[in-house]
């Protein structure tokens, strides 16, 4: 199979279902090898009966490509690190990582356990920071050693974390979580041969068909295009995870249906100086103007 990572080596983690499972199945129609991580848990994080990453992993041989199943957890060092040496035992080298996985704990906050707090955070972002680093770890090797990679990750946030989303609080602060990170790692790993993107999907998956039952509909009879599909939002990520990406590094992109849009975050607006001190009522007045003159900011979701 050839195609635009025709040669690469790809991880995508939480890639059993849903958006993962596109992400790895594009790559592999595009001539990646891919390494397909799934713990293989419910929507909750209790973990499942079954093994969905080999099953991608069949679905990847079956159409000629190649992919080995990992099942490790990734938001633990161990699991981490066992995913980088999957890569480089199955395949010899790392081209790029595509972290995916999460799984839900709604709650609106006054009803939000600590516990789902710290299961939410653990799973997304530190389920992104740990292959994140294990992977810059080989990249940084690789370099030091005269073989610059074309490396590449590509991290996941979501509209929840660029506005935040009602009864998503925990989720909405790892989101966000993650584009800081994403903007960190593009700074730090430049000079190694890296980019870091981060993409904010809207897709039909077993996260999202509760929460956004009423919005995400399926296509209408004839139509020929489901714009809920995960598969729409693979071909950016295929594309940013390639060598045709190069020079995009530290951006955000949403991806719905048949739409991207490069996500702007926050940059200076209205801004006063009085180069000194303000008294509170000064301070108030003068916030109130700037705000005057300011772009009203995006409604969170689920708001009314």
């Amino acid at each position: 199979m050839t195609g635009i990572c025709d040669g690469r080596v790809v991880i995508v983690t939480g890639a059993g279902r849903g958006l993962g499972r596109a992400h790895a199945l594009a790559y592999a129609a595009e001539g990646a090898r891919v390494v397909v991580n799934d713990l293989g848990v419910g929507l909750d994080g209790a973990p499942g009966p079954d093994s969905p990453a080999a099953r991608v992993v069949e679905e990847i041989r079956a159409a000629g490509g190649e992919a080995v199943a990992h099942g490790g957890d990734i938001a633990t060092r161990e699991g981490a690190e066992s995913l980088i040496a999957t890569a480089l035992d199955a395949f010899g080298r790392l081209d790029t990582l595509v972290n995916n996985a999460g799984f839900l704990r709604d709650r609106m906050l006054v009803n939000l356990d600590e516990d789902d707090w710290d299961a939410v955070m653990r799973v997304h972002l530190k389920g992104h920071f740990l292959p994140l680093q294990q992977a810059a770890v080989y990249w940084r090797a690789e370099a030091k050693a005269g073989r610059t990679p074309e490396a590449r990750v590509v991290n996941t946030s979501s509209g929840a974390g660029l506005l935040g989303s009602v009864g998503q609080g925990n989720y909405s602060a790892a989101k966000a979580g993650i584009v800081g990170l994403t903007l960190v790692a593009a700074a730090e790993m430049g000079r190694y041969g890296v980019q870091v993107n981060a993409i904010a999907p809207a897709a039909r998956t077993r996260m999202t068909e509760r929460t956004f039952a009423e919005t995400m509909a399926a296509p209408a009879p004839g139509s020929g295009f489901d714009a809920m599909a995960p598969e729409n939002v693979s071909p950016l990520v295929v594309w940013l995870g390639s060598a045709a990406s190069a020079g995009v590094t530290g951006r955000v992109f949403e991806a719905e249906g048949g739409r991207i849009t490069v996500m702007e975050g926050w940059r200076a607006g209205p801004s006063a100086d009085k180069r000194a001190r303000w008294t509170p009522s000064e301070a108030g007045d003068t916030a109130l103007k700037l705000l005057a003159q300011a772009e009203p900011p995006q409604p969170v979701y689920g708001a009314r």
